[in-house]
């Protein structure tokens, strides 16, 4: 097959863990990822060194403007471009994004994406109150680029609702799918355990994983001295895991690149589409709380791109920071959870592989890179997920050249077409429970309690409780279709009897 010379393939990848502290800082860790990864593609630093592009993750533990700029000091290179993604697990995609279109038109050569977290590091030294020397920089500093979307993550109405973080806003999507699903508690429970049983799987086999144990479904699903409840239906062990040290990077260059360094074709995986889009911004202005539009039109969109159907996909990795987000992938991809042979995920998800702040996808692609070396032929697709079910990136990846360019499309147009839900800010008054999410102390009991609830006229309206005898309700089960009073000042009530 004539392949464009200038079409973009993945070389080189490598991943670090250190689970037992790291003695480097984040920009020292990108610094050797991208050297191991330079040495998985040629045995040598030949191809970092010819790097256009350095593009870097945001990265949580250390804010900095320009990361990029830092780590190319530490490799002694000098890329033309340095880019930066904003905040969200969606960032390594954007960044994909942005190499492998400027590699198929022809403004650059090689380009690297990496990224890495000290987050464990970071909370010890914060505990302890010796807070790490890590490199400085100085607001002034911009990268050559930044790219995805970014503006405030939450509305003024979810912040009066307490409605102001990733454990408070994710259960409202479980209690929507719950609802939907007619499961009992325990059977909700047990649902949500077997599901992560299957990622807990798949970490104990990732050599890169920060926990490697395969939990059974019953150890995931309810609660216990080590697995405590954290946000309604979910335990700790249903949550992602944030602290953790780790490292990633992914080496792109043009086929002609590849080919004048003597890279074997064994080792390219081909980046065949990529697609993107973000739901309505905020949360409470959605349709509705158990599907994702924007999730649906980024994949049929990528899947188009690569001339293929979700049938024809060996390889899974679904962003996986809670279940909710997991099940509403599967449901917009079309994927039957509870019948598909194929693992949701290469690495073991955010719980068991690790949450490394925005960087995840850098590593589930590192892995999916090494599993398609394995099968070649095969074909891969990875997603990734920004703050809270909003934005959304879907790539598809083989060994075999793709069927037709290298596509990098957004859906946002379509997505933007559909209807706001307007909220009901103060309202006081009856409506209809649609969905919650309740917050648990660390000895077990639940301590706030969050709602949204749907008017007659269509409008949402936010509250919260810390009302014992309403906590009680709200962990019992889905309280979709419940009368629900408001109070007018954010408090909510339910009526008896």
């Amino acid at each position: 097959m004539v392949i464009d010379p200038q079409t973009p393939v993945i070389v080189g990848v490598a991943q670090a863990t250190y689970r037992d502290g790291s003695t480097l800082d984040p920009i020292e860790m990108i610094a050797a990822v991208i050297a191991d990864a330079g040495i998985d593609g040629t045995g040598d630093g030949r191809l970092i060194a010819k790097a256009d592009i350095l593009a870097v993750v945001d990265i949580a533990s250390l804010q900095i403007p320009d990361p990029a700029a830092l780590a190319a000091q530490k490799l002694g290179i000098t890329p033309r471009a340095t880019v930066r993604s904003v905040m969200g697990g969606d960032g390594p995609h954007a960044l994909m994004a942005d190499v492998c279109g400027a590699i198929a038109r022809g403004e650059a050569e090689v380009g690297v994406v990496a990224g890495a977290e000290a987050l464990a590091t970071l909370s010890r030294a914060m505990k302890s109150g010796e807070m790490p020397q890590w490199p400085l920089q100085e607001s002034s500093v911009k990268p050559t680029r930044t790219v995805g979307s970014d503006r405030p993550n939450t509305s003024a109405a979810e912040q009066a609702a307490s409605l102001i973080a990733p454990i408070m806003i994710y259960p409202l999507f479980e209690s929507a799918l719950w609802a939907r699903s007619g499961r009992t508690l325990e059977e909700e429970r047990l649902y949500l355990g077997r599901l992560w049983a299957r990622f807990a799987a798949v970490g104990q086999g990732n050599p890169y994983a920060w926990t490697q144990r395969a939990y059974s479904a019953e150890e995931i699903a309810f609660a216990s001295p080590v697995n405590r409840l954290v946000n309604h239906p979910y335990t700790k062990l249903l949550n992602s895991n944030i602290q953790v040290d780790q490292a990633a990077a992914i080496v792109v260059c043009s086929v002609s690149v590849a080919r004048s360094l003597g890279i074997s074709p064994q080792r390219w995986v081909f980046p065949h589409s990529y697609a993107s889009g973000h739901d309505h911004w905020f949360v409470s202005e959605r349709a509705d709380l158990h599907s994702s539009p924007a999730l649906a039109a980024a994949g049929r969109e990528a899947l188009a791109g690569a001339g293929v159907g979700i049938d024809e996909i060996a390889y899974l990795d679904l962003y996986s920071c809670f279940p909710s987000a997991v099940q509403i992938a599967a449901i917009e991809l079309g994927i039957d959870l509870e019948t598909d042979a194929r693992p949701p995920t290469v690495t073991g998800g955010l719980t068991f592989a690790g949450g490394p702040g925005n960087n995840y996808v850098t590593h589930s692609l590192a892995t999916m890179v090494k599993r398609l070396r394995e099968d070649p032929g095969s074909l891969g697709l990875v997603t990734g997920v920004g703050w809270y079910l909003t934005k959304h990136a879907v790539g598809i990846y083989s060994t075999d050249p793709p069927k037709r360019p290298f596509s990098s499309t957004s859906v946002q147009a379509e997505v933007d077409l559909l209807p706001v839900r307007l909220v009901a800010e103060g309202y006081a008054g009856k409506a209809i429970a649609e969905s919650s999410s309740t917050l648990y102390e660390r000895d077990g009991s639940p301590s706030l309690g969050m709602i949204t609830a749907l008017l007659p006229d269509g409008r949402r309206a936010l509250g919260s409780t810390r009302d014992l005898d309403s906590l009680a309700i709200l962990t019992s089960g889905p309280v979709a279709g419940r009368p629900v009073v408001f109070s007018g000042s954010g408090d909510i009530s339910f009526e008896q009897g």
